[in-house]
């Protein structure tokens, strides 16, 4: 409750970390061979590993296509059930050569299993209902003036924060046949600047940038707050 009012800056870098991604024994690269984890906390909820073990092939194409917008998503769901029939799908490594085996044709300069492995990653950690939240909970904490930074990786994340702050620019909610003035629709947030996106300097010096989108938003003071 100390915080409810008072904090002058919120910067949330969404996603996976470099150290994450760089140590092959968390499970979130398809670039090393590891154990296929792909938790944020290992102790909390199953594994990839054991979610693909007993996942149905539709719910494989759900996750794919909600939070991959993988177009291939039912070869490679129809892949994976045939492949853990044959043996247990437990590392990063099996996962990524099912996927690339599957693609019929890819995308320049991305690995055919990068989508697959974004929305197996989102789906077990649960990051979209978590930015969800947090944001629902943003306007309580900051101050006026205070201003809110996002750093979003993918578009998954970029419409989330993008909406919310769209939907506070609007303010209150009334019934479309209320006469109510803009003014005393009561913005909450005004979006800072246009979205920032990495140069090529930068995305030169530090590759992982390349998808990287950045918006700001400022806490703005209502009537009766």
């Amino acid at each position: 409750m100390g915080w409810l009012g008072r904090v002058d800056g919120i910067l949330l870098d969404l996603g996976v970390s470099s150290p994450q991604l760089d140590d092959a024994s968390r499970g979130f690269s398809f670039r090393q061979d590891g154990p296929l984890d792909m938790r944020m906390n290992p102790q909390a909820g199953p594994s990839a590993a054991e979610w693909l073990a007993d996942a149905s092939e539709q719910d494989i194409v759900r996750v794919l296509k909600e939070y991959g917008e993988e177009r291939f998503a039912r070869r490679i769901a129809r892949a994976i059930v045939a492949a853990r029939r044959e043996q247990p799908i437990t590392t990063t490594g099996q996962l990524a050569a099912i996927v690339a085996a599957a693609v019929p044709r890819r995308e320049p300069g991305k690995d055919p299993a990068t989508r697959s492995f974004q929305a197996i990653r989102i789906f077990i950690n649960r990051e979209l209902d978590d930015l969800r939240a947090f944001l629902a909970q943003v306007l309580e904490v900051l101050r006026p003036g205070g201003r809110l930074v996002v750093i979003s990786f993918h578009s998954l994340e970029d419409r989330l924060v993008k909406r919310f702050i769209r939907e506070q620019e609007k303010g209150d909610r009334f019934p479309p046949d209320l006469p109510v003035t803009r003014v005393q629709l009561r913005p909450r947030l005004r979006a800072v600047g246009k979205p920032v996106r990495p140069g090529q300097d930068e995305i030169r010096a530090n590759p992982r940038a390349r998808s990287a989108i950045l918006r700001v938003a400022e806490r703005l003071t209502g009537a009766g707050e």
